[in-house]
């Protein structure tokens, strides 16, 4: 079951990946500063797809650069967290998929709990 935020029910699912940590589907509305594809200044609120302790994956209007800089701002806490642009996918109607890596790990911006013991089912694993 999804926690509950702002009255609606967000499903949040890992992968089973080798990644540094956990990756979970989650919405949240967010600003991001940056520099366009075109080399201007922008500042627009966006939605991540999905979370991890690293980075994330957004939805952007403006069209941004692989290796370009980013700064999120999470509008619950204010934090900035500076990132870099490692993926940038095909533009859709509601943008461009874009996936960031912040410079220094931030577990808790978005709010949270990556290192919390999640129930799994029939998926335990063992310790010798």
């Amino acid at each position: 079951m999804g926690q509950t935020h702002h009255g609606h029910i967000m499903q949040e699912t890992a992968f089973a990946t080798n990644r540094r940590s956990q990756r979970m589907f989650h919405r949240m509305k967010l600003q991001a500063l940056g520099r366009s594809h075109a080399g201007k200044k922008f500042r627009e609120v966006c939605e991540t797809l999905v979370v991890n302790a690293h980075g994330g994956l957004l939805m952007l209007r403006h069209e941004v650069d692989t290796d370009e800089m980013l700064v999120l701002v999470n509008p619950e806490t204010q934090e900035e967290q500076e990132c870099r642009i490692v993926f940038t996918g095909e533009s859709g109607n509601k943008g461009i998929r874009v996936g960031v890596e912040f410079l220094t790990p931030a577990p808790h911006f978005w709010g949270i709990d990556f290192e919390a013991p999640r129930q799994n089912r029939g998926m335990q694993e063992k310790t010798h």
